[in-house]
């Protein structure tokens, strides 16, 4: 099969000058700089990527996918409220709990806190949160015990000094009244475990314990704060919340995680496209080796093209041959980008190579994900834009007058 003469010759345009000396300088140089721009927005999309779902997955797995609360305050009619939410299709589990801001104290430190009520048997099956215990262990949370059990976020242990076995108090500024005004309300506890979810956010200000102490500590009777819940399918949150909103109405006030954390995963996804924007300038920065490349080709071939016309190549034809000289380019360039880009981020995912401080960046290393709809797209968008490249030279190359470059061989 014999191939079409522009694909010859735009293969041979692509080589160097003398022989067996492989590609030109100026083509390396093309093809690097459209690989080098592929491989850095593939790398940077798929960190974005593995950034979003890494923060997502370390969210979901301290909080429930959906909470139901009421705006009046705690909930004290919870077995109606849970005879509902039970019976709403595609919700896994539940679990009650309560909720509060405290201070919690060790020796000459403090530290603000959220306190977590929950009932272990129910909220293992609902969050992940103890399925994070690093040291210890949540069956010694008593809800009976004079000195209930407690457990803390490393980061939060860490800065307080406290160790596994060490006596806490739990402080809250709204406690009784006495003679010299309102008095802080004290409870000991026992710390009986560490957990470390990896976000600094956490780790450094919940704390969780039984939640018959916390119910007893705010002054709550058997009410509770809220209900989470756990679905089969995350994404199905918005659709589930409208359903149990409607059924459960005014002054109940149904969250979904996706609403929750709504601020946080825009700014992500902006941020993702922005840096799509931002680092396709590299390519089409690579596109003017592209058109440099095929001037320069034109020029130097000029002779060559008014041969060609001279025996009966058309315009269609001349276009034609390095329109395909610059899209081997952008062929070649942005397979090359896809796997450095596959090879680098398959590094940094198995291989702790960059580490994060985790109180700045919520994750104590970089995350990667890898996603085929990124590879496509960036793929696609470096080949279109290395071909848009070379329509302007071919243009040139096709309305060369042959005439000219002959007159004085």
């Amino acid at each position: 099969m014999k191939l079409p003469y522009q694909l010859f010759i735009a293969i041979r345009y692509l080589k160097s000058r003398k022989r067996h000396k492989g590609l030109s300088v100026n083509t390396a140089i093309s093809i690097g700089g459209v690989a080098v721009g592929v491989m850095a927005l593939l790398v940077v999309l798929s960190v974005m990527s593995g950034f979003h779902l890494d923060l997502q997955k370390k969210i979901l797995g301290a909080n429930a996918h959906i909470i139901v609360r009421d705006y009046k305050g705690p909930i004290t009619h919870y077995e109606e409220v849970a005879r509902t939410v039970s019976a709403e299709k595609n919700v896994a589990s539940f679990a009650p709990f309560v909720l509060g801001q405290v201070m919690v104290s060790f020796e000459k430190k403090a530290h603000g806190v959220f306190l977590r009520g929950i009932d272990p048997e129910q909220e293992i099956k609902t969050t992940e949160i103890l399925q994070h215990i690093k040291e210890g262990t949540a069956n010694h949370l008593n809800g009976n015990s004079e000195l209930p059990g407690i457990i803390l976020g490393k980061e939060l242990a860490y800065n307080l000094g406290v160790f596994i076995g060490n006596k806490i108090n739990i402080i809250s500024p709204i406690g009784e009244i006495g003679p010299m005004g309102m008095l802080p309300k004290v409870k000991p506890f026992r710390v009986v475990a560490l957990f470390e979810i990896g976000m600094f956010e956490y780790d450094s200000n919940l704390v969780l314990t039984h939640i018959k102490p916390a119910q007893e500590f705010f002054n709550m009777n058997d009410s509770i704060s809220g209900i989470e819940l756990r679905l089969d399918d995350i994404y199905k949150a918005p659709a589930i919340k409208e359903s149990l909103q409607g059924k459960l109405g005014f002054p109940y006030h149904v969250m979904d995680w996706m609403q929750m954390n709504k601020n946080l995963f825009s700014a992500l996804k902006l941020e993702k496209f922005a840096m799509f924007i931002i680092l396709v300038l590299i390519i089409l920065v690579a596109s003017f080796n592209i058109i440099s490349n095929l001037i320069m080709n034109v020029i130097e071939k000029s002779r060559e093209i008014a041969i060609l016309k001279a025996i009966g190549a058309t315009n269609t034809g001349i276009m034609t041959v390095f329109m395909f000289q610059g899209l081997f380019i952008g062929l070649i360039g942005t397979t090359l980008g896809v796997i450095g880009g596959y090879i680098l981020g398959y590094l940094l995912n198995n291989y702790e190579i960059i580490k994060l401080p985790a109180d700045v960046y919520y994750l104590s290393r970089l995350p990667v994900k890898m996603k085929v709809f990124d590879f496509v797209i960036v793929s696609l968008s470096g080949i279109i834009i290395s071909f848009l490249a070379t329509i302007y030279p071919a243009w040139q190359a096709a309305k060369l007058n042959p005439v000219e470059p002959l007159r004085y061989e």
